[in-house]
């Protein structure tokens, strides 16, 4: 079998290994030093409100590792630590036809707690150069990287990123082609796999830690208040309100027919979540508006807890 370039799947490939090991980028240093504003906005955003962020000995939120290292919309103007193996990795691939980029999962694994005035230095290399994969989107290579965060010259973390370069697949005008595309699966895994099976039976299932009572969603495996290990289960009302939303219009996504509406529901609970929120056409949608808890079959295989407007 070629490959869009009109060499062997097996010589292409080995092209593409080749890049494994090699630098993505060296010695990058992060715009600004770790700062409280920052891990306050953050904060605000996210709402944690954990009180190991704040104070005369506070730490930043660990899942900020990455930020920490971007440049923001200006970018890193000086091209701080860029390597040309990624780019050079592109262009074999968009050569071949893999032009497309998703963005499919990362990882993150922390060493040490990140504190106000920590100067961030970074090194990232191009782990793994997936062979060719056939995706529902299309077909192509998976490249996964690896960045080592370091404060003060001290390893600090690690972030895994993978994206997918692919060729999108082709719309044939079978019958099959033709039907309306599936909804995204959910990722379920070890952590999350409790409120699935709830949606199954038709609950909505949060957690509450049993030693602070601190209610929380998504699911995880400790608490973010206390930090304890220990929870139970619990089922929601199903009743709740806009807290936030956006409608989206473009881009357009398979499965999905806009304008839509993506709220943040807070439940009464105290906890927020994201869905979808119907009723009503999506640009009546407003914020603080009573919604309410349906599951809905959006495809053969697959219901999803949505909210409906609680309409006088």
């Amino acid at each position: 079998m070629k490959d869009g370039g009109g060499v062997s799947e097996t010589e292409f490939l080995g092209r593409l290994k080749k890049f494994e090991g090699q630098a993505a980028a060296t010695a990058g240093v992060g715009k600004d030093l770790v700062n409280e504003p920052m891990i306050r906005h953050w904060c605000e955003a996210m709402g944690d409100t954990h009180a190991a962020y704040t104070g005369p000995d506070a730490i930043a939120p660990p899942t900020m590792l990455q930020a920490w290292t971007m440049g923001g919309l200006s970018g890193h103007g000086d091209g701080t630590g860029r390597a040309t193996a990624y780019d050079e990795l592109f262009e074999l691939l968009d050569g071949a036809g893999y032009a497309s980029v998703v963005a499919t999962d990362c990882e993150q694994e922390y060493v040490r707690d990140l504190r106000p005035g920590d100067r961030v230095s970074y090194d990232a290399v191009i782990e793994e150069v997936s062979e060719r994969k056939t995706t529902k989107l299309g077909t192509g290579h998976f490249i996964t990287t690896r960045m080592d965060v370091l404060a003060n010259g001290r390893l600090a973390g690690t972030h895994r990123f993978r994206i997918l370069k692919y060729a999108p697949a082709q719309r044939g005008s079978s019958a099959a082609a033709q039907r309306r595309p599936a909804r995204p699966r959910p990722v379920v895994n070890r952590d999350n796999a409790g409120f699935w099976a709830g949606v199954a039976e038709h609950r909505l299932l949060i957690q509450r830690c049993t030693d602070c009572a601190e209610p929380r969603f998504p699911w995880l495996p400790g608490c973010h208040a206390c930090g304890s290990a220990r929870w139970e289960a619990e089922e929601a009302s199903g009743e709740g309100t806009v807290f936030s939303f956006v409608v989206m219009y473009h881009p357009p996504f398979p499965a999905f027919d806009p304008p839509y509406a993506v709220g943040l529901i807070e439940l009464a609970e105290g906890v927020r979540m994201i869905s979808n929120v119907v009723g009503v056409p999506a640009d009546e949608v407003r914020i603080g508006m009573p919604v309410r808890l349906e599951f809905t079959r959006v495809d053969a295989e697959l219901e999803l807890p949505l909210f409906r407007a609680a309409v006088a």
